[in-house]
């Protein structure tokens, strides 16, 4: 799953131009999002990390995509904690939308999307300066990859 999304990343979602703002879906974070419950933390950090270090490799965006997408796997836990069954996850387990429901998959998803682009956009513009036009950004470029997301999750994770 990590080669086909890097390629899909690189060869497809790269070329993606949508709007004024420069909408471009950031894809490859459905490699964190699906990776099992009982991940430990420190192998979820490592994959995090690998991921956007070669998504920043191909993008030429050095450390932009690793600092959001280790960021992003940082924030997994809490999150699932947050949202956890009251019986808590069964092992082997995974975050899919058919396995999790609609509106737990919806509040996962969209809560971990968001805080990549959040931590991705500010990143990237250094700073508050411009931050109305860039809540703009992250808001839509996260309604546009969770929208891929929601997609991917009918096609290739069903049961």
């Amino acid at each position: 799953m990590f080669i086909i999304l890097i390629l899909l990343q690189i060869l497809i979602f790269n070329n993606i131009n949508i709007g004024v703002l420069g909408i471009t879906p950031l894809f490859y974070v459905l490699f964190i999002l699906m990776l099992p419950f009982e991940t430990p933390g420190w192998l979820l950090l490592l994959l995090s990390f690998l991921m956007g270090t070669t998504i920043d490799v191909f993008r030429d965006t050095p450390g932009l995509n690793s600092a959001a997408t280790v960021f992003m796997g940082f924030a997994r836990p809490w999150i699932l904690n947050m949202i956890a069954p009251r019986d808590g996850y069964e092992n082997g387990m995974r975050p899919y939308l058919m396995d999790m429901g609609m509106s737990w998959f919806l509040y996962y998803s969209i809560s971990l999307v968001f805080i990549h682009h959040f931590v991705y956009f500010l990143l990237d513009e250094f700073g508050l300066s411009h931050f109305m036009r860039n809540f703009g950004q992250i808001i839509l470029t996260t309604l546009c990859t969770e929208f891929f997301v929601i997609i991917s999750q009918y096609i290739s994770f069903r049961k």
